[in-house]
């Protein structure tokens, strides 16, 4: 092993399981050097289906410099018709060609709109609206620009595939395996830090959430906004820091309105409503990247004691695999659990072999029961140096969770072409295509994108 970037240990990724020196170069020099598409798992009706009986016009869009937010308000008005109207099954990012899948409920195929940077293709009608979620996995085409060293792919890709315990498939591509980490975005790319937030709330702070938020200034910020960070991370003083913080920068502004236009003094009710003023996927991301964080310590902890990632050691709890996963797609069950005593740990390892079950390790929450043996021992380790134990997350509102349990090691078959240099693989949802990318490039994080 080899250690990360620093950026990336300040979020738990502490190691590269290659050793070989990175390709470098970076990503995203244009838009379609970035290909994400969806894998599917939604079943729609024929379009000529009544829409009283399948309101949903369920419809597969290839975006182009959009971020799926922003589509879905252009949409929305378009149509002209609520937001709440407009639903889809993962989030894409704008700068990247994307292609996924939207529901809208009422609409007609004709009633879909021109849109500069998107192509519509109707796939049909569904009796309910798509969730978030409601999808396999991604598949990616991936483009490094300006690589240093092209051709260590190679031995990275060997590296990798030792590492996930895997026979080689017969086609174009290896099976490789990489650390299942959350990657950079999950904490902010360029100001990591809605995790400590999250640890903020979960050890009751409120205060202390809110001022992680609002200060906490880094580099690549531009230096007004690093003052008006220092200021009320120095000062607390609440209507002067509203003056200074830019209106860009909405969220920290009415996270300041709440706490200015409160009667006298700021308690503890304050600032948790202060943190209510935002919306509530950002309320949950707080405490979902606190999870993370931890996951990914616990990860970093497992690499340095040199306990394996694609098979159980005695006291670890696998999950299975989805058997309703597209081919070619390993998609972890985490609602079926087991835990692996001394007498099933040869049967599971077969099972972690053949794709069928995987190494879990906590998102901690309000259900989560820890693993025995060595990797309890891991997981509690982390959870008392973050002063966290399960009970902390029985929380108000969005910030509540019960927690869950993931996979440890993601796998993939990758293929990859030298002239340009281009990856391309799949990952199941929740995975993140940085933590395979970071493996092969060994640059600032900044550079994945």
């Amino acid at each position: 092993m080899r250690p990360a970037h620093p950026t990336e240990q300040a979020v738990g990724m502490d190691h590269y399981v290659s050793d070989a020196d990175g390709v470098g170069g970076h990503l995203r020099e244009d838009d379609d050097h970035f290909r994400v598409r969806e894998l599917e798992r939604f079943a729609t009706e024929p379009v000529d289906a009544p829409t009283d009986a399948y309101p949903h016009l369920v419809f597969r869009v290839t975006l182009s410099g959009w971020d799926t937010n922003d589509f879905a308000s252009r949409l929305s008005n378009a149509l002209e018709m609520s937001r709440e109207r407009v639903n889809w099954a993962g989030t894409k990012d704008k700068y990247a060609v994307t292609t996924q899948l939207f529901s809208v409920y009422g609409a007609d195929p004709e009633d879909l709109p021109d849109v500069d940077g998107a192509e519509v293709e109707v796939v049909g009608r569904a009796g309910r609206n798509l969730e978030f979620g409601d999808l396999a996995g991604n598949a990616f085409e991936l483009v490094v620009s300006e690589p240093d060293r092209p051709e260590n792919a190679s031995e990275i890709t060997d590296e990798l595939h030792a590492f996930g315990g895997l026979e080689s498939p017969d086609a174009a591509g290896v099976s490789i395996g990489v650390p299942n980490f959350f990657g950079q975005q999950r904490f902010g790319s360029r100001r990591p830090v809605t995790h400590k937030v999250g640890l903020e709330i979960a050890r009751g702070s409120w205060e202390g959430a809110v001022m992680a938020y609002l200060g906490n200034p880094t580099d690549e910020e531009p230096e007004g906004t690093q003052e008006a960070r220092a200021f009320v991370q120095e000062t607390r003083d609440w209507q002067e820091a509203l003056e200074r913080f830019p209106n860009r920068l909405r969220y920290e502004r009415s996270m300041l309105h709440g706490v200015v236009d409160c009667d006298g003094e700021p308690g503890p009710e304050d600032f948790r409503a202060a943190l209510e003023r935002v919306p509530s996927n950002l309320q949950r991301l707080f405490v979902h990247a606190a999870q993370s964080y931890a996951f990914n310590l616990m990860l970093s902890e497992r690499l340095e004691r040199g306990l394996p990632f694609d098979e159980p050691v005695e006291g670890d709890v696998v999950c299975f695999a989805d058997t309703d996963a597209p081919e070619g797609l390993e998609l972890p069950d985490t609602d079926r659990l087991q835990r692996v005593d001394e007498r099933r740990v040869r049967s599971v390892t077969r099972h972690c072999e053949r794709g069928r079950a995987f190494v879990t390790a906590p998102l901690v929450g309000t259900d989560t029961e820890l693993a025995d043996g060595e990797q309890g021992e891991i997981e509690r380790a982390v959870l008392d140096d973050l002063d966290l134990e399960p009970g902390d997350f029985d929380l108000p509102g969005e910030f509540h969770s019960t927690g869950t349990r993931r996979a440890m090691l993601v796998r993939t078959d990758l293929e990859v072409d030298t002239d340009p240099l281009m990856l391309s693989f799949a990952l199941p949802k929740g995975s993140y295509a940085t933590v395979v990318l970071r493996e092969y490039l060994k640059v600032d994080p900044v550079d994945l994108g």
